[in-house]
């Protein structure tokens, strides 16, 4: 599973299916990618990227052929399949432009101690706003996931091959191997499990607009805010 030739078989069986059961979403998955593109990208990021990650931009990069409608958001274009933690698969001008945003925002306020990206993961599925997403460890080939709030976890998928897998096991409704990295690491939250009285807050805040991250802690102003309604009444 670690062979860059796993890769093409893993996502020729993932866009079989969707050729068959989804072919509109075949159709917008771009055109095989250029290793002029590749290596420009390489240098602006600063880093080489793996056979394996190199082998599926040339089988499809999802950005060659499109021109990105503009958008007010991290990832440009972004694909919307039916991949394990439901991001956007990315092409190489997303990748490129989360990997860069990624690096900035820890290098300039992260914690040395607990980094929150590190400069050899390159991010394949994102969601819009880059706060969550899935990245391959150019280091050892495994795929690993980060969330706003919460520690990256590595080592979720063994490679990008046992990430493509999981997805056409999905598809296919078939049941799902051990597709997971070896020695990943169990880490502590960043924050500690939600409180008991965060369902509470959380639609407190949303009958008033406020906005409010489901998939991490509350923010501390829409506690604050709570707390001193709560304290009016």
């Amino acid at each position: 599973m670690d062979g860059a030739g796993d890769v093409r078989a893993a996502w020729a069986r993932f866009t079989s299916w969707l050729e068959h059961y989804d072919p509109g979403i075949v159709a917008a998955l771009g055109r095989p990618g250029t290793l002029e593109a590749i290596d420009r990208a390489e240098v602006r990021m600063g880093l080489e990227l793996p056979a394996e990650l190199r082998q599926w931009l040339l089988a499809q990069d999802l950005d060659t052929g499109f021109l990105a409608e503009p958008r007010e958001t991290l990832v440009e274009r972004g694909c919307d399949v039916p991949v394990p933690g439901g991001h956007l698969l990315l092409g190489l001008g997303d990748i490129e432009r989360v990997y860069l945003h990624q690096l900035a925002a820890e290098r300039s306020s992260g914690d040395p101690d607990c980094p929150s990206w590190r400069p050899e993961w390159v991010p394949i599925a994102a969601e819009r706003d880059g706060l969550y997403g899935t990245f391959l460890d150019t280091a050892n080939g495994t795929v690993g996931t980060w969330a706003e709030y919460y520690l990256p976890d590595e080592g979720v998928w063994a490679s990008l091959a046992a990430f493509f897998q999981q997805a056409a096991d999905l598809l296919e409704g078939v049941p799902t191997g051990d597709w997971s990295g070896p020695g990943a690491p169990v880490r502590p939250r960043k924050h500690d499990e939600a409180q008991p009285e965060d369902e509470a807050i959380r639609h407190w805040a949303r009958t008033r607009g406020m906005v409010v991250n489901d998939h991490g802690r509350i923010p501390s102003n829409v506690r604050e805010a709570y707390d001193k309604a709560s304290r009016l009444h």
